[in-house]
């Protein structure tokens, strides 16, 4: 096992959840789960470690880097992973205030760059 696979295993275990639970209540399918856990999987993708973060009220930097998203670089690509991750679980009308948002965001930016 990995330092990440034996916490998230110790956390769903100390909830008294099975793989099954923690997949309904996470989204992420139970066999995935069961290859995080058991170390096959090393490098989950940021966004599933955010949902696990927040299912199991952990932090999601210690997870970054126990999963080595976090070594040598920025993060920019995990916060896009994210916020997609964000967007995506929003009703149609909200992901089209959201998006509207990030495009006013950009363009202000865009503007003050000049």
């Amino acid at each position: 096992m990995s330092e990440l696979g034996d916490l998230l295993a110790r956390e769903r275990s100390r909830r008294e959840w099975s793989l099954r639970e923690t997949e309904r209540r996470t989204g992420i399918h139970n066999a995935h789960l069961s290859q995080i856990e058991k170390g096959v999987i090393t490098k989950p993708a940021p966004a599933m470690l955010h949902t696990l973060a927040t299912v199991y009220e952990l932090d999601f930097k210690k997870l970054m880097r126990l999963a080595r998203h976090t070594e040598g670089g920025s993060n920019g690509n995990a916060a896009a992973a994210i916020a997609f991750r964000t967007v995506q679980e929003l009703p149609p009308k909200e992901q089209r205030e959201a998006l509207a948002y990030l495009s006013r965001l950009r363009r202000r930016r865009a503007d003050g760059d000049r």
